[in-house]
């Protein structure tokens, strides 16, 4: 799947079959996420890729947003070191493994904003870190419709050199 295909098509998954998903597809995701730029290439980001069972029950009590993580084939939590782009690098790698993922077929959903403090002790992330968000992962339980969004116009959203003047 290209890029752009990706980027239309992606949406937000909450319903995971019982199935899992295959090492190297796994792996290219976390590996997406690493090569994601950076600012100053500080890559402020760590990955936590959990598969067990109790823990992504753990986690999906945990995410008040999100306790279907509980029923993923996987989660990837997202910590962070505190810096001044930390935020903005982890939420591009966080979008690069959303991408590589819905490319292989497989589904995700972005669950948490910060707050995920009790994740820490859960998975040993050091107190002097940001626990971002917790990414679950899986292959759809149903079979979406690629591409129908509800989005705003590019007319009512894009520019052209000004604010109000209409991009062609």
């Amino acid at each position: 799947m290209e890029v752009f295909e990706a980027v239309r098509t992606v949406l937000a998954v909450r319903e995971y079959q019982n199935r899992p998903v295959p090492p190297a597809t796994v792996r290219r995701i976390v590996e997406a996420a690493r090569l994601t730029a950076s600012s100053m290439n500080a890559q402020p980001w760590h990955f936590i890729v959990v598969q067990d069972r109790d823990t992504l029950r753990q986690l999906g009590a945990l995410a008040r947003t999100g306790p279907y993580v509980a029923n993923a084939a996987l989660a990837i939590v997202v910590a962070m070191e505190q810096s001044q782009f930390a935020v903005s690098d982890a939420s591009r790698a966080v979008q690069s493994m959303v991408l590589t993922a819905w490319a292989e077929g497989v589904g995700s959903n972005w669950v948490g904003f910060h707050n995920l403090d009790g994740v820490k002790p859960l998975l040993g992330v050091p107190d002097d870190m940001d626990v971002l968000a917790i990414v679950p992962f899986g292959y759809p339980a149903q079979t979406r419709t690629k591409g129908k969004k509800k989005r705003k116009s590019l007319a009512e959203v894009a520019h052209n050199e000004r604010f109000g003047q209409p991009f062609r």
